[in-house]
């Protein structure tokens, strides 16, 4: 399966990143917390320039406490600050506001000296379906930022106040400008960041089956108790449309619906606590590389 996706919007928001950055003192990334560093964009880089930028780990419900914290020490490893968040509750809120505000100590100091209070303002970034807009809700008491659970939701500029000395931009998900490395891609496409209109949704569950066999033994066979998953991919997708009754007249496996019921349960996290990247395994893999 190969995967290419870089629709027109996307140019335009990148355009659109370059104009507004110069109005923000800091940036917020939020990485998806299942796959890290494939929430990375490198064409943010020439985008955010030297602007402190605060990680945010996001949906950090959706994988163990322990893989979190790694990926933690492995950004302050390289000199980012980082902290993880579940953007569908708001009790991160007020750690995301400290580290903002620490972000910013230095600017908020010189202006104080001035006897000026200076507003943070700060652009929010990040991959499409990586939880931009909700992360920027659970900061604010109303709803203000439109949100989606599929990628390409926010298109416009948002500005949206969540406290009285600071203001966040919220920006449109850009994908990579294109997938080099397709590992990442196959990444990105189960974690919703790529529209699946675009992608072969039996190819990517056959992908999702490939990776819980040799990373998760077991998890299919919790999920969908009574296959067998000790077979090829196609052999357990096969016995899970079985089990389910996927199947078309005649008999034949419906494999469309039985791969969307896989991806879905992967990303809704029916399947229990899967994370693609494991901060662990980074260094084994840039000395493959």
């Amino acid at each position: 399966m190969h995967i290419h996706w870089f629709p027109g919007h996307m140019t335009k928001a990148i355009r659109m990143m370059e104009a507004e950055i110069k109005l923000v003192d800091s940036v917020i990334y939020v990485l998806d917390a299942r796959a890290p560093l494939a929430s990375i964009n490198p064409a943010f880089d020439a985008v955010i320039g030297h602007k402190p930028r605060l990680y945010v780990i996001n949906k950090g419900d959706l994988v163990e406490r322990a893989e979190l914290l790694q990926w933690v020490k492995y950004f302050e490893g390289e000199g980012v600050r980082c902290i993880t968040a579940n953007s569908v509750s708001k009790a991160d809120a007020p750690s995301i506001i400290k580290n903002l505000t620490e972000l910013n100590a230095g600017l908020i100091e010189r202006y104080r000296a001035r006897g000026v209070t200076r507003t943070v303002r700060a652009m929010v970034i990040g991959v499409p379906n990586s939880g931009k807009s909700t992360l920027i809700n659970s900061l604010v008491r109303e709803k203000k930022a439109a949100t989606g659970n599929r990628p390409g939701v926010t298109r416009g500029k948002q500005w949206v106040s969540i406290d009285r000395y600071i203001e966040l931009l919220d920006s449109p998900g850009v994908l990579y400008p294109d997938f080099k490395d397709q590992k990442k891609a196959v990444k990105l496409a189960l974690i919703g960041s790529i529209k699946d209109d675009i992608l072969d949704i039996g190819e990517l569950a056959l992908e999702a089956i490939k990776f819980l066999q040799a990373e998760y033994p077991n998890t299919l066979e919790g999920r969908y108790s009574g296959i067998d998953e000790s077979g090829t991919p196609l052999e357990v997708m096969d016995g899970i449309a079985q089990l389910r009754g996927y199947l078309l007249r005649g008999g034949e496996i419906d494999y469309d619906r039985c791969a969307q019921t896989i991806i879905t349960d992967f990303r809704k996290g029916y399947l229990g606590k899967i994370i693609l990247e494991k901060a662990s395994a980074v260094g084994q893999e840039e000395q493959k590389s």
